[in-house]
């Protein structure tokens, strides 16, 4: 009988541990698949003009970084919401490692930051429909490709104060083959977006980040004042059409340092308009100076001034300036009916290996927005100076073309030594309507350019005063912030 008993008892404890294995694998089950929320935490610094005092991450407002999920929404809805604390200190915006598709959006707040990680990537929405179509700038009366409208660029920003673009080496990538593709077979309805382009803006930095593969231009200033633009890598195919690497145009106390440019463009391009709008618009590139700056364009410029410069260029300085297997060192482009000018130019310590030219400026770039400019409106190139370059392996020292009836006059080139290749031009300097002077250059210039002496530096001097935008100071600044990430389990 107690055998029996006990007998009974262990088959209900078998069963209860049966009932209670299904009931926990049950729960296991019914939790299986569900998404638990959990926070990883971020300190860094970052080197800013300006620190802000309160924060978001993207993740925060719905943002996946899968590269396929879209995050336009994401975006303009994290900045809307920073947009509250622009008087309380402003706001920094954070992007974590991942790959963050997006379209176009909008900086639309004072005071604010957008910062990416160094693993984080921003990729461009290939789908044009993602891109708002706008007007033409102003001082250009016309898209760059087409006439008409133009797509926004990826980052936009218009009337604001205060905004840095910054990240640990994050990348911004344009994924601008489709684009080219349309340009080259004549698809384009509208020009081609920019990567980065604040207009009417001022106290702006951008800074310590790759971008890579832009559909067109890379950085545009635009009618802005006290920008920094710095260690910055650009990166495209050296056949890309126009992927210039940073084009401040019609702006005021620009500084452009520490930047490493493969494009297939010139690396920096200083532009103030384009024919009678940029005359009617009136508003010079000024101020401007560039430094530690590394190139590779084979089919353009290192710097180029101009060919849109109808508004006028005046004080740019340039100074240590590295280019490798580049069409030429600087390059001045105009043409009758650009009016405008560019004057006091300086540039110093120009290191150029492989090179087509050293020095070409040109009154022939005829390229134009429509048939109704001016033929009577002659620019006025005048004081340009260049002092201490070394280049070897080059085509032809100088390309020196003025415009007849109008020269370009103050040329001043002195202490250069160019190395010339073994096929050069049996001709190293073309100089047609110019005139200036120069002093201890190799190969002899040409009759133009009367030769001072040697040691004769004088008239070449850079400046040594300082420009307004060479008194900002970035600062190290301090963020921690938390991103949501999702387990499943």
């Amino acid at each position: 009988m107690e055998l029996r008993q006990n007998h009974t008892r262990i088959k209900v404890i078998n069963i209860i541990l049966a009932l209670f294995t299904v009931i926990l694998t049950d729960s296991r089950n019914s939790v299986s698949g569900r998404k638990v929320d959990h926070y990883k935490e971020y300190n860094f610094e970052y080197s800013s003009t300006s620190c802000r005092a309160h924060s978001a991450t993207l993740t925060d407002f719905g943002g996946v970084g899968d590269g396929k999920t879209l995050n336009t929404k994401a975006f303009k809805d994290a900045i809307c919401y920073l947009s509250q604390f622009e008087s309380d200190g402003g706001s920094i915006l954070f992007v974590p490692p991942g790959k963050w598709l997006t379209g176009s959006f909008n900086i639309t707040s004072d005071h604010f930051t957008l910062f990416l990680h160094q693993d984080a990537v921003l990729l461009a929405s290939q789908d044009e429909n993602d891109w708002a179509v706008i007007k033409p700038l102003p001082s250009y009366g016309r898209g760059r490709d087409t006439e008409g409208g133009r797509y926004i660029s990826l980052i936009f920003g218009t009337n604001l104060t205060d905004i840095v673009i910054t990240g640990d080496n994050g990348t911004i990538d344009g994924q601008g083959q489709t684009w080219w593709d349309k340009f080259h077979k004549g698809e384009l309805q509208y020009t081609r977006p920019y990567l980065i382009e604040i207009l009417y803006s001022e106290n702006i930095q951008i800074s310590n980040l790759t971008l890579v593969n832009s559909p067109s231009w890379n950085i545009h200033p635009t009618y802005s004042s006290n920008v920094i633009v710095q260690g910055i890598t650009i990166t495209a195919p050296v056949t890309s059409p126009n992927t210039d690497g940073i084009n401040p145009d019609s702006c005021t106390n620009v500084r452009i340092e520490d930047c490493f440019i493969v494009s297939g463009d010139d690396c920096v391009a200083i532009k103030s308009g384009w024919d009678e709008y940029g005359i009617t618009f009136g508003m010079p590139t000024k101020q401007v100076f560039i430094k530690r700056l590394t190139c590779i364009s084979p089919t353009s410029a290192t710097i180029a001034l101009g060919s849109e410069m109808s508004g006028g260029i005046e004080d740019v300085r340039a100074e240590d300036i590295l280019a490798i297997n580049t069409e030429s060192g600087v390059r001045i482009k105009t043409a009758v009916g650009r009016g405008g000018y560019v004057k006091d130019i300086y540039v110093k310590g120009m290191i150029l290996k492989t090179m087509k030219y050293v020095f070409w400026m040109t009154g022939n770039y005829g390229s134009h927005p429509d048939n109704n400019y001016d033929p009577n409106a002659l620019p006025v190139i005048q004081n340009i100076n260049y002092r201490d370059v070394a280049a070897e392996n080059v085509t032809i020292a100088a390309h020196l073309e003025g415009i007849q009836g109008d020269p370009f006059t103050g040329i001043c080139i002195s202490n250069v030594t160019i190395e010339m290749a073994q096929k050069a031009n049996k001709l190293p300097w073309n100089c047609t309507d110019i005139s200036g002077i120069s002093s201890d250059v190799t190969p002899q210039p040409c009759d133009l350019l009367p030769d001072q002496g040697e040691g004769y530096t004088s008239v070449c001097n850079f400046p040594t005063e300082r420009i307004p935008i060479d008194e900002v100071e970035v600062q190290t600044c301090a963020c921690k912030t938390k991103v949501l990430t999702r387990n499943v389990y």
